[in-house]
């Protein structure tokens, strides 16, 4: 960060409630900025406490006291149920498996959020996103954290390049002991609170009562691959490709005595196919298509060798286009890809560069 972006700039600052954020706006104060924080409700349907929406905002407000900052409030609950939660409903009632972590940063952190940290008179917007950008000439670049372990592009991948105009993510540079030890020394309230785990509104629960509130049984046979009847599924909604937990098919006469995993649905028959190889043919691939395609940013020419990853924390992956067509892209991978699950997410990069993100349709 240069000094002229830092003289006089007013920064307001996703504050979460969790350190990371909070170490966000501790080190852009070091650095000189004018800070405010801003807190995001996202979800407000709190049954049974599983949702810590009150319990974060009060951890905010504590950072902000402790720094001296403002702290604003803002209630997107309605949108991120229109645009999130819907959206994620419509994909598991598809069959598919959607991801809502890029979804609300697509549609909610990096558009109302961002659009009201403006309003507010911000000269730029940050988050404690582990992730970097580079502000250059020709537009934002989105990098790689420096901390691989801990970095969260993927997440980021679905963002539109212009959404990425104005914002900062101090963490890029740090690994998550760096930011605890920070937060330590400088006294902040929330040093040692837990990382916080899943979605706002799934929480510390079983999912699949969580989606059986709003997605009805539709009950079909469980078969291994060579169509003999295992057992009862509640319906292909609950389940993704890969998933070993939660079949309750148990022992099986003649069968090893190893674990069963899915390998395939077949919705014409509303049938879950399963069996006991966890690197199945059915699970394994080495083409991926994606449709629609985002680009954060498309170079002129693209390199013959790309990665690619097709979930958060796997190491990235050699790969190359193998087909474009519009917005649909297929790639092709090196070394074959386990359960490249409908309606998750391949995110491309080249180099430290992510270059953009496609929902997976066909493993």
């Amino acid at each position: 960060m240069t000094s002229s972006r830092v003289e006089g700039a007013h920064v307001v600052v996703g504050l979460s409630g969790g350190v990371d954020s909070a170490v966000a706006a501790y080190l852009l104060k070091e650095q000189g900025y004018r800070v405010s924080g801003l807190f995001m409700v996202n979800w407000t349907e709190d049954e049974a406490g599983y949702c810590s929406s009150a319990e974060d905002f009060q951890s905010a407000r504590a950072v902000a006291a402790e720094l001296d900052i403002p702290l604003h409030r803002v209630d997107f609950s309605a949108e991120y149920r229109r645009r999130v939660f819907d959206l994620f409903l419509a994909g598991y009632a598809a069959g598919k498996t959607p991801n809502p972590d890029l979804l609300c940063n697509r549609e909610v952190k990096f558009q109302p959020f961002r659009e009201h940290a403006l309003r507010l008179g911000a000269d730029w917007v940050a988050t404690g996103h582990y992730a970097r950008i580079d502000h250059g000439a020709a537009g934002p670049r989105l990098l790689r954290a420096v901390d691989d372990n801990k970095d969260q592009t993927y997440f980021l991948a679905a963002v539109a390049r212009a959404h990425f105009e104005r914002v900062l993510f101090p963490l890029g540079g740090l690994s998550k002991p760096e930011v605890r030890a920070i937060a330590r020394d400088a006294g902040l309230p929330n040093h040692g609170r837990k990382d916080s785990t899943g979605i706002c509104f799934i929480g510390e629960r079983e999912f699949r009562d969580f989606l059986g509130q709003y997605l009805q049984p539709q009950p079909g046979a469980i078969e291994d691959d060579s169509g003999t009847v295992l057992g009862q599924h509640q319906g292909l909604s609950f389940h993704t490709l890969g998933q070993r937990k939660g079949l309750s098919i148990g022992g099986q006469r003649g069968a090893r005595e190893a674990p069963w995993y899915v390998v395939a649905k077949d919705p014409a028959r509303n049938v879950l196919i399963v069996a006991q190889d966890a690197e199945h043919p059915r699970l394994m691939t080495t083409q991926i298509t994606t449709e629609p395609f985002h680009w954060v940013r498309r170079p002129e020419t693209l390199p013959e060798r790309l990665t690619a990853r097709i979930r958060h924390r796997q190491a990235l992956q050699p790969c190359a286009v193998a087909a474009l067509d519009g917005t649909r892209v297929s790639f092709r991978f090196e070394q074959a890809q386990r359960a490249a699950v409908p309606g998750q997410y391949l995110v491309l990069y080249d180099g430290d560069e992510c270059l953009g993100s496609g929902e997976i349709v066909v493993g």
